[in-house]
């Protein structure tokens, strides 16, 4: 399901990247889309991601492979595009919030990346809105010591 976006002056606007950078641009916050040419083309690329395969995915496999794909991205990042706060962050947090929902505790910790990006996420003000708060326990339940 296509989202659309009517607008008073002109044709519907089709697509939620292209209604989303449509808002932050009319909210005059462009420095969610990337500052830097790279930093844009970083943030279009999750924003794809999201779309394509986050959307997309609806098996246990898919969102092993997804849960993968973002723990091995945020090993050296806070963010999505590296240390800025952009609007990938954002719709990222927006199409897992129902799979981090679900996670056992086991799962939470073997992504532990994707955990700690995402509970940063939910935190960041004017984020979360009318979501769960998805709990993330602070102290490790198990150690690799024998």
């Amino acid at each position: 399901q296509v989202p659309v976006l009517q607008t008073n002056n002109g044709p519907g606007l089709t697509g939620l990247m292209t209604i989303a950078a449509h808002l932050v641009r009319q909210a005059r916050k462009e420095h969610l889309l990337g500052s830097t040419a790279e930093e844009k083309a970083v943030v279009q690329q999750w924003l794809e991601y999201r779309v394509t395969r986050v959307n997309g995915g609806s098996s246990k496999e898919d969102t092993r492979t997804i849960l993968k794909d973002l723990n091995i991205h945020l090993e050296d990042k806070v963010y999505l595009a590296g240390n800025i706060f952009t609007l990938a962050d954002i719709l990222m947090y927006y199409g897992l919030h129902h799979i981090m929902v679900d996670l056992t505790v086991q799962e939470k910790e073997k992504y532990l990346n994707v955990s700690r990006w995402f509970n940063h996420i939910q935190h960041y003000p004017g984020v979360r809105q009318h979501l769960s708060d998805v709990v993330f326990i602070k102290n490790r339940l198990y150690t690799n010591a024998h």
